[in-house]
């Protein structure tokens, strides 16, 4: 027999990871219990007639020709949205990484990742809500929304990116004379771009959806012809625009995920 006052306890890691799911699990429990989930009222007979009413008000999706010419043009309009949202973000999530990443020092580290915490906590309606007041109505005021919001959720991971670089190529080069900036680019940069790469790829995939539902609030793109024609109960309409929402997801997924095989390779 074994001696079990002799068998080594568990390490204190994994105790806490067992109170972080039982945290969890009375978390889902407590949402449960707390919200007034109605499931029986969703599967009456009633409600399923009327979500069947409603579904067969959009068949069949409009295909005449000025109006899916139209479509394609807020559909371009929705992507270039998004590509052009990302970019900014892109460039502000690289400028704000750097000092968010510790390489200036702690205090402004602290103070830019303060405000990464609010670019990213800030939902993109919310944002568009707020610019679309300075910018007016059109895809100016969205794409600006997505990109304050993007660039707060890059700069966060490319900082943690750097952070967790291996620092010694960039400190052999300083050793040998190079300077800070030159071991940067040439050491540290290239470790973390193809991650930095993937990150972008992800969120534009994210940030197409999110331009196709900044149009509710006036941003432009499908979303602003989806909130049209729905107000208007032109229900065959709004389905061509959703099959549109539906295409343009589908084929930037399909483009990111390519981009990123080909990256991680």
């Amino acid at each position: 027999m074994h001696d079990t006052q002799h068998m080594p306890r568990p390490p204190a890691r994994d105790w806490t990871i067992i109170a972080v799911m039982a945290l969890l699990a009375a978390l889902v429990a407590a949402s449960f219990a707390s919200l007034p989930l109605k499931w029986r009222d969703f599967f009456t007979l009633d409600a399923v007639n009327s979500a069947a009413e409603l579904l067969a008000g959009f068949a069949p999706p409009e295909t005449a020709t000025p109006f899916l010419v139209k479509t394609a043009w807020a559909t371009l309009e929705t992507m270039s949205m998004s590509a052009l949202g990302t970019l900014l973000a892109v460039v502000a999530g690289l400028a704000l990484a750097l000092p968010a990443s510790g390489r200036l020092g702690q205090a402004p580290r602290a103070g830019v990742r303060a405000l990464l915490n609010v670019l990213r906590s800030i939902p993109e309606l919310v944002w568009a809500s707020i610019l679309l007041i300075a910018a007016g109505l059109g895809p100016f005021g969205g794409t600006l929304a997505l990109a304050a919001h993007t660039a707060g959720v890059l700069g966060r991971l490319f900082a943690d990116a750097l952070e967790n670089a291996p620092p010694g190529p960039e400190a052999t080069l300083r050793t040998n004379g190079t300077s800070a900036a030159a071991a940067f680019l040439y050491a540290t940069l290239p470790q973390t771009l193809p991650q930095m790469l993937s990150y972008t790829l992800y969120r534009w995939e994210n940030n197409i959806r999110a331009a196709a539902i900044l149009g509710v609030v006036g941003a432009g793109g499908l979303g602003q012809m989806l909130k049209y024609h729905l107000s208007l109960f032109q229900m065959q309409q709004a389905a061509t625009v959703i099959i549109a929402m539906l295409v343009l997801v589908a084929l930037v997924d399909a483009i990111s995920y390519a981009l990123r095989r080909a990256l991680t390779r």
